[in-house]
């Protein structure tokens, strides 16, 4: 099914998503690698406050390359999400819900994505240029010294994804090559 979602991703808008369904994103997310979670997790543990507010924030695992002249952003592919498993039930735990990325994710993420109503969503690989034009403003907030990993603020409109895992754990992953083996006996 084809939605278009208007961010911030509640825990009510979490729940109408389903694995496969097609989705429009418009609104506020935040990118991060592994670098970056790795130091919002050290934050975390250290009892201080994260850099922006968690709460029902999606978080685009990308490094996007720098600006050309009149560009907003660089190329902004997904990166693979496997890197920031380590860090995600941590992040949802204080309020993350939304992940963007490419490729599975581990089973502890998506016993954490059921917990905390979360929602990852797969960008297409290969196409950073294209994901670009739907980025309509960059802000660098913090962690400047880690260049492209750093943590930005990305105000997106019609950010085409799919839910790959939706937040009862269904994973499109998974429902489509069964689908696909099914279809060739």
């Amino acid at each position: 099914m084809e939605k278009h979602i208007t961010l911030p991703l509640t825990e009510e808008l979490a729940k109408t998503l389903k694995a496969g369904d097609m989705v429009y994103l418009t609104g506020t997310i935040y990118t991060s690698r592994d670098a970056g979670h790795k130091r919002m997790c050290e934050t975390l543990a250290r009892g201080e406050a994260l850099p922006f507010d968690p709460n029902d924030a999606t978080i685009y695992y990308v490094g996007p390359t720098p600006a050309k002249p009149g560009q907003v952003i660089g190329s902004a592919g997904p990166t693979t999400s496997g890197r920031m498993d380590a860090y995600a039930p941590t992040m949802m735990s204080v309020g993350a819900r939304g992940m963007i990325g490419k490729g599975a994710r581990l089973p502890e993420v998506v016993d954490a994505m059921k917990k905390y109503s979360g929602v990852y969503f797969g960008a297409i690989g290969g196409a950073g240029a294209l994901l670009a034009k739907c980025i309509k403003s960059a802000e660098l907030i913090a962690y400047e010294d880690l260049g492209a990993e750093a943590l930005r603020k990305l105000y997106v409109e019609d950010m085409p994804l799919f839910v790959i895992i939706d937040s009862e754990g269904n994973n499109l992953y998974e429902s489509g090559r069964e689908e696909y083996l099914a279809s060739k006996k």
